[in-house]
């Protein structure tokens, strides 16, 4: 949980200083692409659990 918290700062710190810097984010901009990148972890998950 240690780990989930400090990536979720690092972004947070991260997203604000491409804010402040106007720089567009190194992110997906909508929902799918965000949902692209959770289904190449959970595919990557899966793939690990049944091999």
């Amino acid at each position: 949980m240690n780990q989930t918290l400090l990536a979720a700062l690092s972004g947070l710190i991260v997203g604000g200083l491409f804010s402040f810097l106007n720089l567009p984010i190194p992110a997906p901009p909508n929902l799918a692409g965000v949902m692209g990148i959770i289904g190449i972890y959970l595919g990557f998950v899966l793939t690990n659990m049944v091999f």
